[in-house]
Formats: C-alpha cells, structure tokens, sequence
C-alpha cells in the first residue's frame, strides 16, 4: 500500500474529467481501492475518488457513519430523497469549506471489491459524502454548488 498524491483544484485538470467504468476487478483496482484508503485516512478525510488519486476510474471510497470504509467501485446513485444544506469541503480543495445543498437520503448501487452488486442507503452525511464522491466521478467539484462559503 502507498500513499498517493491528491490531486488539487486549478492545478490538476484530471479532476474535471469523467471517469470510465472499471471492467475487471483484479489486483491492480485492489492495491488502488488500499492505497486511497491509506491515502485518506492519512490526509484525514472522510471520502475519496479515484481521480483524486490521478485516475479517471469509477472508484471511490466513502466512510460510514460507524466508521467503517464503503470500497465503491461503478457507483451510481439510484434515488434521492429530501434536502439538506451543510457545510462540505474536499480534499482536493484544501483549506475551503462551503455550504451545499444535497439530498439527505441517497440510495446507491456499487459493487464491492469482489464484484458483487450491492444497494446501499446513505443518510444525512453518508448521503452528502456519496453524491460528493459521485460527482468527483463525474468531473464536477462541489466549489460549483457552494451557496455561502464559510468564514474558517
């Protein structure tokens, strides 16, 4: 496992880019779904995405209320329900924190690391985490929601 460099707004154009489908999961999408975990935990976060890493793959990794790492390879959200506005930030855009309106329930469909499809329900900050990722997936940073940045 090895910590990876995260990719940073207005510096690196990956991060606007849409990530293409993971066909195979095989060794080579493990040691890059082990090495974000490492790469997140140490860089304190509580999500990550692939192109964050420098790689436009549908890969990501969100943290669970109780802590745990949901490893979420071909994500696609499912269904929304209500709102919520909070206060986000990104890895990726470090030092800036912005207030965001997302859905407060997000149904998901992934599959783990083995391959196997699953539904996921996230709520309140597991909903906002899987559309941030999501997003990340799909070139789109959350510095173009933000309604209100914040003053720390």
């Amino acid at each position: 496992m090895a910590i990876r460099r995260i990719m940073l707004y207005g510096q690196d154009d990956i991060l606007m880019k849409i990530s293409k489908p993971v066909d195979e999961i095989n060794d080579k999408i493990l040691n890059i779904l082990y090495d974000m975990i490492e790469t997140m935990n140490e860089a304190d976060g509580v999500g990550l995405a692939a192109p964050q890493v420098g790689l436009l793959k549908r890969i990501c990794i969100v943290k669970d209320e109780k802590g745990e790492i949901l490893k979420l390879i071909n994500p696609i959200i499912i269904e929304k329900k209500g709102n919520q506005n909070g206060y986000e930030g990104c890895l990726s855009v470090p030092q800036k924190r912005g207030k965001v309106k997302r859905a407060n329930i997000v149904v998901i469909k992934a599959q783990d690391e083995n391959g196997i499809w699953r539904e996921i329900v996230g709520k309140k900050i597991v909903a906002r985490a899987f559309e941030h990722e999501i997003d990340h997936l799909d070139g789109k940073l959350f510095v173009d929601m933000v309604t209100k940045w914040s003053d720390r």
